[in-house]
């Protein structure tokens, strides 16, 4: 960062009034912070890294009131950076405005090798943190637990299941994996069962493993009861609300089986659930029902959940979930991303897999290709419907996809039969607006109708941002206009 980029920086930062997922603020007028090692710690962790501004004080206005010393507060910084495990390299910069210094550390990202970065005083456990939105929090033991686990490559999916025994399993399901083996590996074709199933991983230790239970078990859930689906449908655009007759759910079926079964049941969830229309295709001339979201798109989707979500005890007591609301569909799959890929590089590098035997047993069995194809088909689909473009979120261990209905137009929503109210709202918001401030500015006094009816369209159309987009539901939550 140049002297002229941080100069830059503070005027908005003084203009604009927020944090952000990688902007932290500083006084600093008094003296050094003591405890930068939170910061640090998220900074390091977070793809991108992240930007401490000293010399703003957040609690006055996010008044620029200037550094102490500027010298002595680089030294302290530094004298921090050199506390974590790995230590920290700050870039610094200084700058002066109106006889006052502020400075600026970029904070890198370290590799995710090496990661989590955390403050040495505390330990691995309880100095380690992550960003989210504008706060510092304590990684939970499982995300720690996931950065060990690609550092050392531990294979979850592969775990003796030790209640499971052999005859827990459809013998049918296994001889036709271990048939299907043998045509397509000749190295395999002159071995016997047993020596396939120890190549194979379908038995470790003399126990069937977690991922043959999934694949092959009679009923997988009576060892692992929440390794299954939970599908729901909700009356409204968020849990909580209820319907005509104050009920929570419209539709709500625990989904269980093996992985194949529960892959079919998710499926006939959804279509049961959402509408589909008749439609003439102009190529053919014939009449086509047309679901409201592509299933093939719903397919991979799910599939994907199924296949690369985590396995490990950490999260077995954490299901699948399907949640249908009137706008959209969100699938969560726990265990987050896997290893070095981010969001941005989904359906465009070659990832690295999670659960390889899983991922080549199903490929084997034709239920999937495992030709990292999951993501182009969904965003292929999802353009073909004209439906907007599928969100791919990696939340704190949780992966989450969300298929959204139309946006409507402007013309078609709420707030735009009040063309100037809605101009003048956009305006009001060019500063970050709290609900409560917009609700005031319309003069309504429930704050959920003015999200329901004004916020959330205004969202969904981009003339609308969240200052926190990872903390939708933060009391710290503001929106700013395009």
């Amino acid at each position: 960062m140049t002297e002229e980029e941080l100069q830059e920086k503070v005027k908005y930062v003084h203009q604009a009034r927020f944090e952000a997922q990688s902007l932290e603020l500083k006084a600093a007028h008094e003296g050094c912070p003591q405890k930068l090692y939170d910061t640090l710690s998220s900074f390091s962790n977070q793809d991108g890294g992240g930007t401490i501004i000293f010399g703003i004080d957040e609690k006055n206005n996010f008044s620029p009131v200037g550094v102490y010393d500027a010298q002595d507060i680089q030294k302290k910084i530094t004298a921090q950076c050199l506390q974590m495990e790995p230590v920290v390299r700050p870039v610094l910069t200084m700058t002066q405005m109106d006889g006052k210094c502020f400075v600026a550390a970029e904070i890198p990202a370290i590799d995710i090798s090496e990661r989590p970065c955390y403050y040495r005083g505390k330990g691995r456990l309880k100095g380690s943190y992550v960003r989210v939105g504008d706060s510092d929090e304590h990684m939970t033991d499982y995300e720690i637990y996931s950065y060990e686990a690609f550092r050392r490559k531990y294979q979850d999916e592969v775990r003796p299941a030790n209640r499971v025994t052999p005859g827990s399993l459809d013998q049918n399901k296994l001889n036709e994996y271990l048939h299907r083996l043998r045509l397509g590996k000749p190295n395999l074709s002159q071995l016997s069962d047993t020596q396939i199933e120890n190549l194979m991983s379908i038995t470790k230790d003399g126990s069937i493993t977690l991922w043959a239970s999934l694949l092959f078990g009679l009923y997988p859930q009576a060892y692992y009861p929440q390794l299954s689906i939970i599908a729901t449908v909700v009356p409204g655009l968020q849990v909580g609300d209820l319907g005509l007759e104050e009920e929570r759910f419209l539709d709500n079926e625990r989904i269980e089986g093996d992985l194949a079964q529960m892959l079919e049941r998710a499926l006939q969830f959804v279509r049961r659930n959402i509408k589909s229309k008749t439609i003439i295709n102009k190529e053919t001339g014939k009449r086509e029902d047309r679901t409201e979201y592509p299933m093939n798109a719903v397919r991979e989707a799910i599939l994907n959940a199924l296949v690369h979500r985590d396995y490990s005890i950490h999260t077995e007591g954490m299901p699948i979930q399907i949640q249908l609301f009137d706008d959209r569909m969100e699938i969560r799959s726990p265990g987050g991303l896997y290893g070095r890929i981010t969001v941005d590089q989904l359906g465009k590098v070659q990832p690295d897999t999670r659960n390889p035997m899983l991922a080549s047993a199903m490929e084997i069995l034709h239920l999937t290709e495992n030709r990292y194809s999951g993501i182009p088909i969904i965003k292929k689909e999802i353009a073909n419907y004209g439906l907007p473009p599928a969100e791919l979120e990696d939340k704190r261990g949780t992966f989450i996809v969300t298929f959204r209905k139309k946006a409507q137009t402007a013309e078609a929503t709420p707030h735009a039969s009040n063309g100037t109210k809605a101009a003048n709202l956009l305006d009001f918001c060019k500063q970050p607006r709290s609900r409560a401030e917009i609700a005031d500015f319309l003069g309504i006094k429930t704050t959920r109708y003015v999200m329901q009816q004004y916020i959330k369209p205004l969202l969904e159309t981009n003339r609308l941002h969240m200052t926190l987009p990872n903390q939708p539901r933060s009391h710290k939550q503001k929106y700013i206009s395009s």
